[in-house]
């Protein structure tokens, strides 16, 4: 829209400085003289200032807090240009002007994700002079979790070198910690982020670009036609410049009101006794609430009942390979707390040149029956088989949006629920925000804006996140609530692949590798009625249980004791059976027996070897389950490159695995170089009970017995408790740890070895590391601080290292 005003020379040189006060938040002008001047009237959208916001991410956390970002900027006046840290071409620090936000995890032991590995590679480059990034204000929010070493190390790692570059902030650090829950940290700091970067604008303006004071404050004042109307008429300039006012107030987080008897009055109230996921009390339920802004759709979804090629699997493989499970032991008793199983792939022609101590990826599927669940909620029963067909709406307001690369072209609806989408993850507010628009009932839309809210983040952190409430757990839970398609795919995450540590050396069992795991279990809870396990754990028990061995297949029989009254049955031979062996032992045969259909040809196998003289030909055909594994590059857990370095490994249950690897290397070195000058090994085991879940016994005691493990230390938690051994004797590998604080101390301060753990990390690995910090007090004669500094060099120089898990 273009106001021409001419011939108004005198009126203007008398109320310029009222004219442009008037209308500088919404118009600039083009030119302008004495005799004729142009009015262009621009949105406010035109105008917003403008911040970069980069983020790095391994598992989309990051990403997704960043375009969150991006998407609210345009409330607060504010336009972000979003962009990963990998896409340096899209972006330039060196020459940047504007406020730069970072938002970046941390994976691994400390590592930066690996779309984040070129940048903090590039700025801590040593050549860069002090004064690089001087021009540059900036803030970061790292991701973190105190459950791990090097909590947030990422963020601290480029904040640190952002500011020996002389770059300076503009916005405190934040630390968000997702041991406790991220949103503790994040949503404060992105609360005081915005009035930060419009502060940071201001200040890195040029004089050419200075906002006026008004213009500092569009913001958080609402300029209406009627006040424009005001101004000019005191002015006595009365030229319709009150059609030139702003857009209606942004969307801001809203407020709901106190409780839901205010929702729909005169309804009965129902009387809670105590608070759940489903229920609030006082003063919550009677509270007002700020909840967040709504989210905004991007995708348009549509089932298509069209021809669809029904994928089985995996179709986006990136680096992964189908391998075959080739063998299968359960290393536990079945009356261990635990199942332990140990499978064993057969790699041999792929190219997975693993070592010792590195981890892979497992792709797996979710569970059939959550999967098939789900679709019933939704009330997609009829339509599972459909194509999904998506595309990006015409009028969003997402900023970057795009289609998920992870969802295939055409895929089915069941494919999409199965291979594509964590239906188990935990639900963000921002989602529980927008399942309130797609519920009907006045008391559940009240509850779901609750647990979204500011006020409701301890019921948030109770009911939703410590219990691992899932997204079916809330519709079932919320029966009124029926989101469409389309919001699950933009608010749930890609489906992540699980890692394993290998428990194998290559040089002991070339072309296979072999990997641990416990069944996880999820016991049933008020507020999720079905028990679970793992998603990935629980496939693979399921897909390798035709084919389970005994433990005894491994480790030797396993001795146990039934002292019920043992049921009986009758059964008989039958007579005339010509499925037998051949007669003439230098015969060849071949066998064929999927699944159940095996069993006759172990009995074959079994044969007494003194009845089978000659040499016998045997294959057996069986259908093996196929599963899609890839190497996690950049693994630092490894075995020290020098032999003569002693080491120390604490790995109590599964977290052994990698440590079984570490010593079936170290035994193929031994007698490989016989002479050689090989440092003391000593592995500190922890289990329940001794004749339940102790792990590799058999291998480990083997180990010791051929002089591959100087020592082992072994701590059985439970069996103190019922009596099975001496109350003195360690519970835990950290008890043991202490007993022996001597040798460790030795091992790692004089003799400079290394320290490995594996296992736990919200509990074992902190407390290893406490005892640790206590040890080095004592050995060395030093306060508290001077031992967490010894231990922070060794972590530096990379001889204090972790794999471990929460």
């Amino acid at each position: 829209m273009n106001l021409r005003l001419r011939g108004l020379t005198h009126v203007f040189r008398l109320y310029r400085s009222t004219l442009l006060h008037v209308l500088q938040s919404t118009i600039y002008y083009s030119s302008w003289s004495l005799h004729a001047f142009t009015w262009t009237y621009v949105m406010p959208c035109e105008v917003k200032r403008r911040f970069v916001l980069l983020y790095g991410s391994q598992r989309g956390q990051a990403q997704a807090i960043a375009e969150e970002l991006s998407d609210q900027a345009a409330e607060h006046g504010l336009v972000a240009d979003l962009f990963c840290l990998s896409k340096k071409e899209k972006y330039n620090l060196e020459k940047e002007t504007a406020p730069v936000v970072f938002i970046v995890s941390t994976t691994g032991d400390g590592e930066p994700p690996d779309n984040a590995l070129s940048f903090v590679k590039t700025i801590k480059n040593k050549s860069l002079p002090r004064d690089y990034f001087a021009h540059l204000n900036y803030a970061v929010l790292a991701l973190g979790d105190t459950n791990y070493a090097n909590f947030c190390n990422c963020g601290k790692t480029i904040d640190g070198r952002l500011q020996e570059l002389g770059a300076k902030h503009f916005y405190s650090t934040g630390y968000a910690d997702d041991g406790v829950g991220l949103e503790i940290v994040i949503d404060p700091w992105i609360e005081g982020v915005w009035e930060a970067i419009k502060k940071s604008v201001a200040e890195m303006a040029t004089p050419g670009q200075q906002d006026t004071d008004s213009a500092r404050s569009l913001h958080t004042t609402d300029l209406t036609a009627a006040a424009g109307q005001e101004n000019t008429r005191a002015s006595g300039l009365d030229v319709g410049v009150a059609s030139l006012t702003l857009k209606d107030k942004p969307a801001q987080a809203s407020e709901v009101p106190k409780s839901t008897s205010e929702v729909e009055k005169g309804e009965p109230k129902p009387v809670v006794l105590e608070v759940s996921l489903t229920q609030s009390l006082p003063p919550l339920s009677e509270s007002a609430l700020n909840v967040p802004s709504l989210p905004p759709p991007f995708l348009n979804v549509s089932l298509e009942d069209a021809p669809a090629q029904e994928l089985s699997g995996p179709v986006r493989l990136d680096h992964h390979q189908e391998v075959s499970i080739s063998k299968t032991v359960q290393l536990t008793r079945d009356d261990a707390v635990k199942t332990a199983i140990m499978l064993e792939l057969d790699i041999s022609g792929k190219d997975m040149p693993y070592q010792p101590g590195d981890s892979f990826d497992v792709l797996c599927p979710n569970d059939a029956s959550e999967v098939l669940k789900l679709i019933q909620t939704l009330r997609l029963e009829q339509q599972s088989h459909h194509r999904v067909q998506l595309e990006l709406r015409k009028d969003t307001k997402k900023k970057a949006a795009q289609l998920p690369p992870y969802v295939p072209v055409g895929c089915t609806l069941l494919y999409l629920l199965t291979w594509c989408l964590e239906i188990r993850s935990v639900p963000k507010k921002a989602f529980l925000r927008a399942l309130v628009e797609c519920t009907s009932a006045a008391p559940e839309k009240r509850r779901l804006q609750e647990l979204c809210s500011k006020q409701g983040t301890a019921d948030y952190n109770r009911f939703i996140r410590d219990t691992s409430v899932c997204l079916l757990d809330l519709l079932l839970a919320f029966p009124s609530c029926h989101p469409p398609l389309s919001l699950l795919i933009e608010h749930l995450p890609k489906l992540q692949p699980r890692s394993y540590s290998a428990a194998s050396s290559s040089q002991r069992h070339p072309g296979k590798l072999h990997f641990v795991f416990n069944i996880v279990q999820f016991p049933a809870c008020p507020e999720r009625l079905v028990a679970r396990r793992g998603v990935c754990t629980g496939w693979l028990s399921s897909l390798v249980s035709p084919i389970l061995q005994s433990d005894s297949a491994m480790q030797g029989p396993v001795e146990t004791t039934v002292s019920a009254s043992l049921p009986m049955i009758h059964v008989g031979l039958r007579p005339g059976n010509a499925f037998r062996l051949p007669s003439d032992l230098s015969v060849p045969m071949v066998m064929v027996g999927p699944g159940t259909g095996v069993a006759p040809f172990i009995g074959f196998l079994q044969q007494s070897p003194t009845a089978m003289q000659g040499p016998v030909e045997t294959t057996v055909s069986a259908s093996l389950p196929m599963i899609h594994v890839g190497l996690r590059p950049g693994n630092a857990f490894r075995l020290p490159s020098d032999l003569s370095v002693p080491m120390v490994m604490v790995g109590p249950g599964t977290g052994v695995a990698p440590f079984i690897g570490f010593l079936q290397q170290r035994e193929k070195e031994r007698v490989n170089h016989p002479d050689g000058c090989f440092g003391e090994t000593w592995l500190f085991f922890g289990c329940r009970h001794k004749d339940r879940d102790f792990l590799f016994r058999e291998e480990l005691e083997r180990f010791v017995d051929n002089g591959t493990l100087t020592c082992l230390k072994v701590s059985f938690s439970r069996d103190a408790s019922e009596g099975a051994q001496s109350q003195s004797s360690p519970r835990y590998v950290q008890h043991n740890l202490l007993l022996h604080a001597k040798e460790v101390a030795n091992i790692l301060l004089k003799e400079k070895g290394y320290f490995y753990v594996c296992g736990d990390a919200k509990n074992m690995a902190k407390d290893v590391n406490d005892v640790l910090v206590d040890i080095i007090v004592a050995e060395m004669e030093v306060d508290k601080l001077e031992a967490m500094k010894t231990i922070a060099n060794l972590r530096e120089e990379k001889r204090y290292l972790q794999d471990i898990w929460s």
